[in-house]
């Protein structure tokens, strides 16, 4: 099973969806990406990341036109910008879904604000995905 999940800038929602994936099943072959990457993996995601006992610091952005003449089980987007600029995959995708998620990123206060924001979003991330594997997948 080949899954690419796919961002903006491939720095948070998309990271922490390719995490969730590799916890629940490792034999899955599990891609992030971006339609605009960018240079490194929000810290903040890392962070609550490795709350919930996932380690993502070792992730790298990467741009989704590194992947569009592969074969996919699965493409996801977690983003609406996302969602509505997918690029034409050449490859054979056997199904397109979008799981959307606020931008924490976009968060606004002090850092405690901050990361409760990235919490809610990593829960809801976890939740949906676990739900995506357990009717998809498993």
């Amino acid at each position: 099973m080949k899954i690419l999940v796919i961002c903006t800038g491939n720095t948070c929602r998309s990271q922490m969806a390719e995490g969730f994936l590799r916890s629940f099943d490792r034999g899955l072959d599990i891609q992030s990406a971006g339609t605009h990457a960018e240079e490194k993996v929000n810290p903040n995601a890392v962070k609550v990341m490795k709350e919930a006992g996932i380690d993502i610091s070792d992730h790298r952005p990467k741009s989704v036109d590194l992947f569009l003449n592969d074969t996919f089980d699965y493409v996801i987007t977690v983003c609406n910008e996302a969602n509505e600029v997918c690029p034409y995959f050449s490859g054979d995708v056997k199904k397109r879904l979008h799981i959307g998620f606020e931008d924490p990123a976009d968060a606004k206060g002090n850092e405690e604000e901050v990361l409760a924001v990235y919490r809610n979003v990593r829960d809801q991330i976890k939740e949906a995905f676990y739900e995506f594997y357990q009717l998809n997948i498993k």
